[in-house]
């Protein structure tokens, strides 16, 4: 357990990388699915790749912070975990979407360029935030779990990493191994 624990927390920094790889990971096989795959990312898909962007800035900006004391070092970790939330919420949005009858999934919106140039962009996210037609539709399954099961699960082992980093903050920090 202790060879685990100094792989995955032998320092911020090395916390902070492993967080920005697998974000970008994530973002490249989204990208794939997308660009080679032809899948074509509703709302609610777009939302939760905002997030995981939104975690790889957070990790970018805190691995150029060259030295942190333990608040801010545990205020990276705090704002990842919120990006991660914010994450599973919309997964959970649009899995509770794609499991609703065929009789109560909500009609398709326009495409998401055309509500861009005619609706106030608040007005959008709202729309996003509530799902359409689109995300309801299951366009990939792996061992019967749809994109959005897998990025929920992706974001629940995201958390759990977060939540020990912040458990073991103060071994990470404390012998000053940003290195």
């Amino acid at each position: 357990m202790t060879m685990i624990k100094d792989i995955l927390f032998y320092s911020p920094k090395r916390v902070f990388l492993i967080t920005l790889v697998m974000s970008v990971i994530g973002i490249a096989v989204a990208l794939f699915w997308e660009n080679y795959m032809g899948l074509k990312p509703c709302m609610l898909c777009y939302l939760q790749r905002g997030s995981i962007y939104l975690i790889i800035i957070i990790s970018a900006i805190s691995l150029l912070h060259s030295e942190m004391s333990l608040k801010t070092f545990r205020l990276y970790l705090l704002s990842i975990l919120g990006s991660i939330i914010l994450g599973a919420v919309f997964a959970i949005r649009q899995l509770y979407l794609q499991n609703l009858p065929d009789e109560l999934v909500p009609s398709c919106a326009p495409d998401l360029d055309y509500l861009l140039d005619t609706l106030p962009v608040f007005e959008v996210l709202m729309m996003a935030i509530q799902g359409d037609g689109n995300c309801a539709e299951v366009m990939w399954q792996f061992v019967g779990i749809s994109i959005p099961g897998w990025l929920l699960i992706s974001f629940i082992g995201g958390s759990i990493y977060i939540l020990s980093s912040l458990y073991f903050s103060n071994g990470i920090h404390s012998h000053n191994r940003y290195n």
